[in-house]
């Protein structure tokens, strides 16, 4: 099966986007949003995830076992996080007592 190679343009452009993104992370930092500066940084944060995943790991026009991967690495990375947020969580007046 012969897969297209995609063209320099592609990956100059998406360093670009991952270079604003970068410059927008930066700026956003001195800016105090309160609450939503977590939202904004994940929000970023995700974006450049987003952009890796399809050019740099060439998920896009990938096959579909590929994309099936990746879904799997996100969920399993979604598990960890909730089991470890829940011993986090669960320990509550534990430490306190020490």
């Amino acid at each position: 099966m012969m897969e297209a190679i995609p063209s320099p343009k592609i990956y100059w452009k998406n360093f670009a986007w991952l270079i604003g993104l970068l410059a927008l992370t930066w700026g956003i930092g001195y800016i105090n949003l309160g609450l939503f500066n977590l939202v904004v940084a994940l929000s970023i944060a995700i974006a450049k995830m987003i952009l890796i995943a399809l050019f740099f790991m060439h998920l896009k026009g990938s096959s579909r076992l590929l994309h099936l991967a990746a879904i799997a690495g996100i969920l399993w990375l979604f598990l960890m996080l909730v089991l470890t947020l829940a011993d986090y969580f669960s320990r509550g007046e534990m430490t306190m007592l020490k």
